[in-house]
């Protein structure tokens, strides 16, 4: 099912699914960005949405996580979590739509063979041979993105201030290189497009005066905020990048993919071997302690996405993106089945394990 990064701490022998009467049980979400394979979160989200003793205290996102944490408090606000499921099956056909225009369309080689990357599409190549040698300011000057027009269809800004759930949004500040957490009040089309700004495809989006690029790299995504400012001590991590890979990457397209996955990996794992620290040394007695020490982590991934390159982030076609919302719906439902009655109780990762590795 997943990569032992973060091993289970409960036992992985399935047992009955948690009863549709059983206490309520507060969560925290933390979402990693991926660009389309942001729909495996979707699918993730769409099953632990179904059910009624989830609530769902406040989700930290960067990238396509933080458009799906967006979208999904958008629509709880309006309709609770029916309301949230309809607003994300909505948001990921817009962006199917909208990719429908887009030139990186895989090639009819890569359909022939039936892969999802776009490494043989002529308008990918032309736009990776591009992007090394122009900036998005030259190629792109006046700034343009699509997923404006699908924001603004997609998630009601006023909405978020008063929406219950709990959101922290990072980007990167580009002077500074230090990551920005904003929260529902702060939230905007600009900060969601800032989060999600891979700096050599787009101008950096300018907030209060000052430019930032993806979260991803100084957070992916931040976890902190969700240990002292929510109520909640179940912490689910629904992580998209492989961390591990056992095959040694060798050509130039390979390379620069394990590049990018390591680089956005680093501070998620950086930051959970500190929360992993804290946990050890924390005073439980303390309230500021209290909250490090009762934390309790879990995750959900698939080794599924390791399969598809890098370039595959880029294809938006309904039937990928459905194809990945079915796996984050299994892979949750296979994660509620073997450790939902763990929630609410004890953790399933093991975080201490981490701190091995430094």
């Amino acid at each position: 099912m997943s990569q032992s990064d973060l091993p289970t701490t409960a036992s992985d022998t399935p047992g009955a699914a948690p009863a549709a009467g059983r206490e309520n049980v507060l969560i925290d979400l933390a979402l990693q960005g991926g660009g389309s394979h942001g729909a495996f979160t979707w699918g993730v989200l769409d099953r632990l949405l179904e059910e009624p003793w989830i609530t769902v205290e406040a989700i930290s996102g960067t990238s396509a996580g933080a458009m799906n944490a967006a979208v999904l408090a958008d629509g709880w606000t309006d309709g609770g979590a029916a309301g949230a499921r309809a607003a994300l099956d909505a948001f990921w056909q817009r962006v199917s739509r909208a990719a429908k225009t887009s030139p990186l369309q895989r090639s009819m080689l890569d359909r022939m063979l039936g892969r999802w990357s776009l490494d043989t599409s002529p308008g990918y190549v032309m736009m990776d041979l591009m992007t090394r040698m122009l900036s998005p300011y030259d190629l792109n000057p006046f700034g343009l993105n699509p997923l404006r027009r699908v924001l603004a269809e997609s998630v009601d800004f006023d909405r978020l201030v008063r929406c219950p759930i709990k959101l922290f949004i990072t980007a990167t500040n580009v002077h500074t290189g230090r990551g920005r957490i904003f929260r529902n009040a702060e939230i905007t089309p600009d900060v969601l497009l800032a989060s999600a700004c891979l700096p050599t495809m787009f101008q950096a989006v300018e907030i209060d005066g000052e430019p930032y690029w993806d979260g991803g790299f100084v957070g992916n995504p931040t976890i902190t905020p969700l240990v002292r400012e929510s109520n909640a001590q179940d912490t689910i991590l629904v992580q998209i990048n492989p961390r591990v890979r056992k095959e040694t990457p060798k050509s130039a397209a390979e390379i620069l993919n394990r590049i990018n996955e390591i680089s956005f990996n680093s501070p998620l794992m950086k930051e959970l071997r500190m929360i992993a620290l804290m946990r050890q040394v924390a005073d439980p007695g303390s309230g500021e302690g209290a909250r490090w020490a009762a934390m309790r982590p879990h995750r959900i991934m698939t080794d599924s996405l390791a399969e598809y390159g890098a370039s595959s982030k880029l294809n938006a076609e309904w039937s990928f993106i459905s194809m990945l919302k079915q796996e984050g719906y299994r892979v949750a439902d296979e994660f509620l089945f073997v450790h939902g009655e763990d929630l609410g109780k004890r953790a399933t990762s093991d975080l201490d394990v981490l701190l091995a590795e430094c």
